[in-house]
């Protein structure tokens, strides 16, 4: 049965990659070609006050270094983004197949499209909304070479704290569940969540990368695009595959 779930969360997951690829293609790409010309065209003014500055003085003009491109942009853009979302997405899809195998016994009384559901909406929180509280998405091209390997450590460290948090709370509101019921004990366990997680975030340093003069637009519609993919990605998984596990596990005779 968890084979066969496997490969439904795989499938559910490779259609929600096509769904938010489809997405970002539309709603991100514009943002991401406009952070590209502005770190180009800081480039060039650097080059220019580097250069004016060496004439200044009556040095010769640094030569700027050549950076040969590996992947055109065009190609970054289509098969390079397809294929980084595929991965991603079909990935998660695998990874929430077992998730629910292993829920599923706990939350039976849901029934399959419930759970799924459920899961999908606490795995859009703990993966990506929690995390990109703390830490948002960027666009590339943006950032400094001297914090960026600290500021994605941190990203990816809050995202491993915030699955351990969140599957805590779970814990807790199976145990408060006989003595409080489901909506008490619910609220109990979000809210530990909650206080939990704005504690760990306000521990954490911050790591600002994107400068002064950056477009407040195009940030935010590049922020706006990114949330919209990764809501795509989960709704569709947590529908999706409620619908494909229903199928598998409903009785013979109700499935005609």
């Amino acid at each position: 049965m968890t084979g066969r779930l496997l490969l439904r969360g795989m499938l559910a997951g490779l259609v929600a990659a096509l769904l938010s690829f489809g997405f970002l293609k539309l709603a991100g790409e514009s943002s991401v070609e406009r952070a590209i010309a502005f770190e180009t065209a800081a480039d060039a003014a650097k080059a220019k006050a580097s250069a004016e500055e060496a004439a200044a003085k009556g040095q010769p003009a640094p030569v700027a270094a050549v950076e040969t491109e590996l992947v055109s942009r065009p190609v970054q853009a289509g098969v390079g983004l397809l294929t980084g979302v595929v991965v991603y997405s079909t990935a998660f899809g695998g990874l929430f197949a077992l998730a629910f195998a292993l829920c599923f016994r706990r939350m039976a009384d849901l029934g399959p499209r419930a759970t799924s559901a459920v899961l999908a909406a606490l795995g859009f929180v703990a993966v990506y909304a929690a995390p990109m509280l703390k830490y948002p998405a960027n666009p590339p091209s943006v950032g400094l070479a001297e914090t960026i390997g600290m500021r994605t450590s941190l990203y990816f460290a809050l995202i491993l704290i915030s699955l351990a948090v969140i599957i805590a709370a779970g814990m807790l509101r199976i145990r408060l569940l006989p003595r409080l019921g489901a909506w008490n004990a619910a609220l109990i366990a979000a809210g530990v969540y909650v206080a939990v997680m704005i504690g760990i975030s306000l521990a954490l340093p911050d790591v600002n990368e994107v400068p002064e003069e950056f477009p407040a637009t195009v940030l935010w519609q590049f922020r706006v695009a990114s949330l919209g993919g990764q809501a795509i990605m989960w709704a569709t998984l947590g529908l999706l595959f409620g619908v494909l596990a229903e199928r598998l596990m409903a009785p013979h005779g109700a499935r005609a």
